[in-house]
C-alpha cells in the first residue's frame, strides 16, 4: 500500500503544464506569438470595413474585453486604405492593439497596399491566386504544376517584399473548404491537401529569406481541423521549419454547441503542445468569442486570468447548499486572479479533490465547514460564517486585495 507521503510525493511531481511545441518569434506590433511567449488570443471584427468609426468603436471594444490580436477583412483595395484610417484613429486614441487585415481574393495588389498599414497580413493560399474550378478530375501534369506555382510566387513575391521591409509578419492562412482545384486534385479533399498548400506558400516565402510567418489549417470538422494541424506539425519537423501555429475551428456556429466544438479541437491539440494563438469563431457578437479562449487556456493551466473554482457536482452526502455556497464564494473572491479556491461538499472526497487548491471551503457534519490552507485544516467553523470566516483566512495571509469597481457595480 502506498502511503500518504508517497501519493504526496507523487502528486507534487506530477507535470502540471502541457510542455509545448519550440517554435520560432514572430511579431504582431506589440504582442510575440511563439518562442514560448503566452498563447495569444485574437478575434475579427464583424463591422463593414468602410465604416471607419464603427470599426474603431468595436476593436476598442474588443481589446478591453481582451482580445490581444484584432483582424478586419480587407475585400477590395478601398477597404485597404480604410485599414489605414482605422490605425491611425486607433493611435489617436492611445490604442495599441495589433491589426491583421485579412485578404482573399486578388491578394497581391490588396495586400500591398494593406501591408501598409497593418501589423500582419492574412492571406488564403486557396484564393489568393485565383483560379475558377472547372469540375476537374484529371491529374496536373508537372508543366502544369510549375504554371501554377510560378504564378503563385509571382503574385506572392510583392507582398513579401512590402512584409520585410516594414518587418511586419504573414499568416498563411489555410481552410479546408477553400483549397484549389489542384491540390484536392492531387491530394483529394483531406488534411494532406491543407498540409501542400501551405507548404507551397512556405517554401516560395523561404526562397525570398522570408520567414516571419504564422501558419493556420482551419476546418468546420474537428477531426479534419485536428489531422490537419497534426500532420503539419509533422511534415515541419521532417522540413527544419518552426512556425507558430494559429489554431482554431471555422464556421463553428452560436450557442453552446459552438463551444464545445471549438474547446475539442483547440484544446486537444494545445494539450499536445500544438499551438500558439488561438480564435474561437462564433456566429455572435465576437468579443463573446474571448472569454471561451481565456477559459480553455485556463482550463490547461496555460493562462491564468481568472480564479480557478474547483467544486464537487454535489450528491447526498453533501453537507451544504453547494451551489448557493459556490455563489457567495464565487461573489466575494472572484476578483483574486491567480488563487484557486475549491469548494466541497463533504469530508470524504473533498480534501483529495481538491489537494492542489490555495484553499479549500469542506462541508462537515453539524452545520459545520472546515476551512483548508493547500492541504492543512486550519479551522472549522459554523456554515453561517463560512465565506466571511474564508475572506479573513485570505487576508491574514496576505492574498488578499479590494475588488475593482467593475466587480462591485
Amino acid at each position: 500500500m502506498i502511503s500518504e507521503n508517497t501519493k504526496n510525493d507523487l502528486y507534487d511531481n506530477l507535470p502540471l503544464t502541457f510542455p509545448r511545441r519550440k517554435t520560432r518569434a514572430v511579431r504582431v506590433g506589440n504582442v510575440t506569438i511563439g518562442a514560448g511567449a503566452p498563447v495569444v488570443v485574437q478575434s475579427m471584427i464583424t463591422e463593414e470595413t468602410r465604416n471607419v468609426q464603427a470599426c474603431v468603436k468595436q476593436i476598442m471594444q474588443m481589446h478591453r474585453a481582451g482580445a490581444e490580436i484584432v483582424r478586419v477583412t480587407t475585400p477590395t483595395l478601398m477597404e485597404a486604405h480604410c485599414l489605414g484610417e482605422i490605425k491611425q484613429a486607433l493611435r489617436a486614441r492611445l490604442v495599441d492593439v495589433p491589426l491583421v487585415a485579412d485578404v482573399h481574393h486578388q491578394g497581391s495588389d490588396i495586400a500591398v497596399a494593406v501591408a501598409q498599414f497593418v501589423d500582419k497580413v492574412r492571406i488564403n493560399p486557396g484564393l489568393f491566386v485565383f483560379r475558377k474550378p472547372r469540375g476537374r478530375a484529371e491529374e496536373y501534369s508537372a508543366d502544369e504544376v510549375a504554371d501554377e506555382l510560378g504564378a503563385i510566387e509571382e503574385n506572392l513575391l510583392p507582398v513579401i517584399r512590402v512584409c520585410r521591409e516594414r518587418d511586419i509578419a504573414i499568416r498563411i492562412g489555410v481552410n479546408h473548404g477553400s483549397l484549389a482545384e489542384r491540390l484536392t486534385v492531387m491530394h483529394g479533399d483531406t488534411p494532406e491537401g491543407m498540409v501542400e498548400s501551405a507548404l507551397e506558400y512556405i517554401r516560395i516565402c523561404e526562397k525570398h529569406a522570408y520567414r516571419n510567418i504564422v501558419l493556420s489549417l482551419k476546418a468546420s470538422r474537428v477531426p479534419v481541423m485536428i489531422a490537419a494541424n497534426r500532420l503539419m506539425v509533422k511534415r515541419m519537423e521532417q522540413e527544419g521549419m518552426d512556425y507558430p501555429l494559429h489554431l482554431g475551428v471555422t464556421e463553428a456556429g452560436d450557442g453552446q454547441y459552438a463551444r464545445v466544438k471549438s474547446t475539442a479541437g483547440i484544446a486537444t491539440l494545445l494539450a499536445e503542445g500544438i499551438g500558439d494563438t488561438i480564435r474561437v469563431s462564433l456566429a455572435e457578437d465576437p468579443v463573446n468569442e474571448l472569454p471561451v479562449c481565456y477559459e480553455i487556456l485556463q482550463a490547461l493551466g496555460l493562462r491564468k486570468t481568472q480564479v480557478e473554482f474547483i467544486a464537487c457536482p454535489s450528491c447526498g452526502r453533501t453537507k451544504f447548499d453547494l451551489p448557493t455556497v459556490l455563489g457567495q464564494v464565487r461573489a466575494a473572491t472572484s476578483h483574486l486572479v491567480g488563487l484557486d479556491i475549491a469548494v466541497m461538499g463533504c469530508i470524504v472526497n473533498g480534501p483529495g479533490e481538491m489537494a492542489d487548491a490555495d484553499y479549500g471551503y469542506v462541508g462537515k457534519a453539524g452545520g459545520m465547514i472546515t476551512l483548508y490552507r493547500k492541504r492543512e485544516p486550519i479551522k472549522t467553523v459554523p456554515q453561517e460564517r463560512g465565506v466571511e470566516e474564508l475572506v479573513s483566512l485570505i487576508k491574514g495571509d496576505g492574498k488578499w486585495a479590494d475588488a475593482p469597481l467593475s466587480h462591485t457595480n
